[in-house]
């Protein structure tokens, strides 16, 4: 990454591009070979575990770049300059049939939110408090797209304590309250619900 992307990326200075056939390498060199986690590719949130587990590795990279080619795109790189530091899938909660049928994320109302399932930064910039710039770079896009609500589930690892790439998948809460989110529930003692109005 040049001295310019960082400075960028530092400042905030980043914007959110679809997934598209034109951004997939980006996308593939932001989540790595091993696409994100444990093959996912971004694909927990869209299959049951019996399909991301049938498909792990290249099945759910093939099943991803299917979608890079449909509307609404699932979801969104994110740039400092030209350089892409992070990754995150977002779209109506109806794409995303495995959160849907959560006991724990189960829906609070009927408001309809952008939901952010996956918010995955590039490794040379993890643990760079870039997490909220990201997160106001994805909501204008998602301000964009005319969705009023944005709605995230991170997790909130106990002080001290560093959560995963696999468990930190859907981001750190301090990010989110960075970002201007507000929590909304709390289902369990480290999964908070949050939000953001974007009207």
């Amino acid at each position: 990454m040049s001295t310019g992307s960082r400075s960028e990326a530092r400042a905030g200075v980043l914007e959110a591009r679809e997934l598209r056939a034109e951004t997939w390498d980006d996308f593939e060199q932001v989540l790595g070979s091993n696409g994100g986690a444990r093959g996912c590719w971004c694909m927990h949130w869209r299959l049951s575990i019996a399909e991301w587990t049938e498909g792990k590795g290249q099945g759910n990279r093939r099943a991803m770049r299917k979608l890079a080619s449909r509307e609404p795109a699932p979801g969104v790189l994110v740039y400092a300059g030209d350089e892409p530091v992070a990754w995150c899938s977002l779209g109506p909660r109806t794409s995303f049939p495995r959160l849907e049928r959560s006991p724990m994320l189960a829906p609070i109302d009927d408001a309809p939110v952008c939901a952010i399932t996956c918010v995955f930064v590039h490794r040379q910039h993890r643990g760079s408090g870039l997490l909220a710039a990201v997160l106001d770079a994805v909501c204008d896009y998602a301000a964009s797209r005319g969705y009023p609500i944005v709605e995230g589930y991170p997790v909130e690892p106990r002080p001290g304590k560093r959560a995963g790439a696999d468990t930190a998948m859907t981001g750190i809460a301090t990010g989110f309250l960075e970002a201007g989110f507000t929590e909304v529930a709390r289902p369990r003692r480290d999964r908070p619900i949050m939000r953001r109005s974007l009207t």
